[in-house]
């Protein structure tokens, strides 16, 4: 368990984050279902007494369902924590999954894949991520219709028993006192966990031509073009982070300047680095106009260039230095916000001490850095481009 207090706030966030086991059997969307149905009843109460319940004492209970992780969370206050926490303890190994409502849930689900299938940028996204990780691997696997209909009540109970809580960790955040604290280790201390190694995975970078896909009626394509990375842990992993930002990290980023502002082709493009616990990824995303697709990918690939060979200005890097100083910053403004910080950094086996060498490096960069990392990392012959509309 890993506590950060707030005295000055009389609030409480207690989460249960869990290792998603990619060596296991379950069905592709039965993770999924199995979190989002954890409060539609238990052992003791159904789905409206829980609602009610948590309604009356000011609480929220929320679902994690990422590629890496998943879990469940309970944010309420102090005043209310005691009442509170045997009833969020029931959900983590009391619930029931009524048959009614996963049918119910299955419907919207099958719905929801339909109508997003449809829409250009979520087909991009998936599209890129499936050819940049394989079909084969869980985070490029696409769910469709029949994975919903395979989901079934006993999957759903089975994976809860065995697969749901594994590697498990606690985050905390509140103003709690030493007799809480111990309310937290009786009632949480003793889920049933499972351990299991989670070694690192080579992912290589390999071409595999511009994947398209024409959608007659589309009046806009959706772009996506990147490549896998280097882990946090990496000493390139700061320069790397400011080469994106000033690529397409933010709004005054030479990709908006070139293709939003100069050109029109979109209204906004961006690149951003993937967060994973082995190692990142790099995606250029955008929706353009449809004529113009091949004019933005080559667009794009220019400022690469440029990034390689032409040393970035004093001031373009005294902007971004400041603009990226600000940011880090403001994300340690409470303690909520600071286990976020902390959460995200220790599931890549790093400590507080990441943001520290983060902030260092940013007021000693230098223009060779952006060049140095940009022809080691941004090769054109080791990208995923997708086009989609």
């Amino acid at each position: 368990m890993y506590f950060i207090p707030t005295p000055e706030i009389d609030a409480v966030k207690l989460e249960i984050s869990s290792t998603i086991n990619e060596s296991s059997n379950n069905k592709l969307l039965v993770p999924y279902f199995a979190l989002e149905m954890v409060t539609e009843g238990t052992n003791t109460k159904d789905a409206a007494q829980l609602d009610d319940f948590f309604d009356t004492y000011a609480s929220e209970v929320e679902t994690e369902s990422g590629f890496e992780n998943h879990g469940l969370s309970i944010l309420t206050t102090k005043k209310h924590f005691d009442k509170v926490l045997p009833v969020f303890r029931e959900l983590l190994t009391e619930a029931t999954f009524p048959e009614k409502e996963l049918s119910k849930r299955k419907k919207q689900k099958a719905l929801s894949i339909h109508i997003n299938r449809d829409k250009n940028s979520h087909r991009a996204s998936q599209l890129f991520r499936r050819a940049l990780f394989g079909e084969n691997h869980p985070f490029g696997q696409i769910a469709e219709e029949k994975d919903v209909d395979a989901v079934s009540h006993e999957d759903l109970i089975d994976f809860y028993k065995e697969d749901l809580w594994t590697n498990s960790e606690i985050f905390l955040t509140g103003n709690l006192d030493e007799s809480q604290m111990n309310d937290i280790m009786r009632e949480i201390g003793n889920i049933p966990v499972d351990f299991f190694p989670n070694p690192a995975i080579n992912l290589p970078n390999q071409n595999q031509g511009k994947l398209i896909e024409e959608k007659e009626k589309s009046v806009q394509s959706s772009i996506r073009i990147g490549c896998h990375l280097i882990p946090k842990s990496h000493p390139d992993y700061f320069k790397l982070n400011l080469m994106n930002t000033i690529l397409g990290g933010y709004f005054g980023s030479r990709l908006i300047k070139n293709i939003r502002e100069d050109k029109g082709h979109t209204y906004g493009i961006y690149s951003s680095i993937g967060g994973l616990r082995h190692t990142d990824y790099w995606v250029v995303m955008a929706d353009v106009i449809k004529e113009h697709g091949e004019a933005v990918i080559d667009e794009v690939y220019k400022e690469i260039d440029k990034l390689k060979y032409e040393p970035v200005s004093a001031h373009e890097l005294e902007v971004v230095r400041n603009y990226m100083v600000g940011k880090l910053l403001s994300q340690f403004s409470s303690g909520f916000e600071l286990i976020g910080r902390f959460k995200s950094i220790h599931q890549a086996g790093l400590d507080f001490g990441f943001y520290q060498q983060h902030l260092e490096y940013i007021l000693r960069a230098t223009p060779e850095d952006i060049m140095e990392v940009s022809n080691k990392y941004l090769l054109r012959e080791k990208m995923v481009e997708v086009i989609v509309g």
